[in-house]
């Protein structure tokens, strides 16, 4: 599906999706044409009902998975293949609420100290200290430190907005320790040849491996280091819009499940 591959990322582009979504829409309509072994716009609206309760009840697949897939065959159906005709029904069901579990200050502190490389303990801190999303902490520039202001600068941030989140003496303190061992160039926390950014898959793996250390087992990846920067400025006394702004939330209903 080259070509049909490439006329829908283009229509995604167009239409501002995020880089981490197109992807994952492309991934989705690949899955669509592997499992029948014809291109997708081959396939009938049936087939993709087909499709979808074959994820729900034979693969298990969570209803978020399923979601993204229906939201992606549908992006292919009615705005690349414009078929806007295509009212197949997706069987879409909104994911079960479930809380998080919030990592105490304590946990936190433990886990960090359980990460002995400067580096990842750097990316950890500053993922907790700011509430960083993965992609935030990854895409991070070391002319995003404002030390001066003590904030710490966020660059399209979900949704393209940019915001300006905390920066503590004690972060800083961090970075500079880290500044003076690594001397990172444009990139904060670079990858290997310092030509790109950190993958996240990366910082997911020096998270899971200090929280085996620290022998923490609540469930629950990296993004556990917001939820948890989110919580304890609530019970130091930090009010929920304060906390919205820090988070780049656009709803307060989102911050208030934190």
């Amino acid at each position: 599906m080259g070509a049909l591959r490439e006329q829908m990322d283009q229509d995604m582009v167009l239409r501002g999706l995020a880089t981490r979504t197109r992807e994952a829409y492309l991934a989705a309509v690949v899955g669509v044409a592997k499992h029948y072994r014809r291109s997708p716009d081959q396939l009938s609206e049936q087939e993709v009902e087909r499709y979808l309760l074959h994820l729900i009840e034979e693969r298990k697949l969570a209803w978020s998975s399923t979601n993204q897939v229906a939201c992606a065959v549908s992006f292919l159906f009615r705005v690349t293949l414009k078929r806007p005709q295509a009212t197949f029904h997706l069987p879409r069901r909104k994911a079960p609420s479930k809380l998080p579990q919030i990592l105490s200050r304590e946990e936190v502190r433990e886990l960090l100290a359980a990460s002995r490389n400067l580096k990842h303990r750097t990316v950890l801190t500053t993922t907790y200290a700011a509430g960083l999303r993965l992609t935030e902490v990854c895409n991070l520039k070391s002319a995003d430190i404002d030390s001066q202001r003590m904030m710490l600068r966020v660059e399209c941030g979900k949704g393209a907005k940019d915001r300006y989140t905390l920066l503590s003496p004690q972060l800083l303190d961090l970075l500079r320790l880290y500044w003076r061992a690594h001397r990172p160039g444009l990139w904060l926390f670079p990858s290997r040849d310092a030509s790109r950014p950190i993958d996240p898959s990366q910082a997911h793996r020096m998270y899971h491996a200090a929280k085996q250390r620290a022998g923490i087992t609540k469930a629950g990846g990296i993004h556990s280091l917001r939820h948890a920067f989110a919580t304890h400025l609530l019970e130091g006394g930090v009010d929920v819009h304060t906390i919205q702004r820090l988070l780049g939330h656009g709803h307060l209903s989102t911050t208030a499940r934190y």
